[in-house]
């Protein structure tokens, strides 16, 4: 079985993807912002462990990379937590995988939560900086980290994923996608051992699609690499 780390897992698709997981009978670790927002897995037991802290703030997403490291490596990452609100939505859907990801060992897999609004994004970098990044821009970037990270971290598979638009907090109640099936691709890519592409791919409900142009290309891939690394002051290696 599985160490596996599942962030903003107190409620919607990362509670869900978590719970299955644990179901599945995986060791699974759960990030929530304060302890009053854990649950218990909606299928009874207990998680393998709690990490607690607001990825909207930098020295706490540092944290919870020191919380999470107390766990060992991780066979599977899964950067579910997101908000849609400006200026927390560079942090949270941007800066804090790439900080989680520097700072903590390299898992075997890692999963990145994407979402069809990457498409409207922007390929400017500057409200990365200065907090005016719109939703759509933060999932525009991370999907990019994910196809960087792809390409560059050998030994470890690495893929972002849209759920869909789903009713969730987030999503609302006029979403009109699957619910059900808006975990179903990351738990499948956390424990498959049949996936192909094996690495860099973009999921739709376990079917490839293109991304935005923008974050396949590795001009735009360098360029992010290196506006994360002057924001955070950290180095991806």
């Amino acid at each position: 079985m599985a160490l596996i780390l599942v962030t903003g897992a107190s409620s919607g698709l990362g509670h869900a993807t978590a719970t299955e997981l644990a179901t599945q009978g995986h060791d699974v670790v759960v990030h929530a912002r304060t302890p009053a927002r854990v649950a218990a897995p909606a299928s009874g037991g207990q998680w393998a462990g709690v990490v607690i802290g607001d990825l909207a703030e930098t020295g706490e997403i540092t944290d919870v990379a020191r919380q999470a490291a107390a766990f060992g490596r991780f066979d599977a990452v899964i950067h579910n937590a997101g908000t849609m609100h400006t200026p927390e939505a560079a942090t949270v859907n941007t800066i804090a995988p790439y900080l989680l990801m520097a700072l903590m060992d390299q898992p075997s897999r890692l999963i990145y939560l994407s979402s069809s609004m990457h498409r409207g994004g922007s390929r400017g970098l500057a409200p990365l900086a200065d907090g005016t990044a719109s939703y759509s821009d933060s999932k525009l970037w991370v999907t990019a980290l994910a196809m960087a990270v792809a390409s560059q971290w050998k030994g470890t598979a690495t893929h972002a994923v849209d759920p869909g638009w789903v009713s969730t907090r987030m999503g609302g109640p006029g979403a009109t996608d699957d619910l059900a099936a808006g975990h179903q691709t990351q738990v499948w890519l956390a424990t498959d051992d049949d996936i192909t592409p094996p690495t860099g791919g973009y999921w739709y409900h376990q079917r490839t699609q293109d991304p935005h142009p923008a974050a396949r290309d590795l001009k735009f891939q360098d360029r992010l690499l290196h506006a994360l690394e002057e924001r955070t002051g950290v180095r991806l290696e």
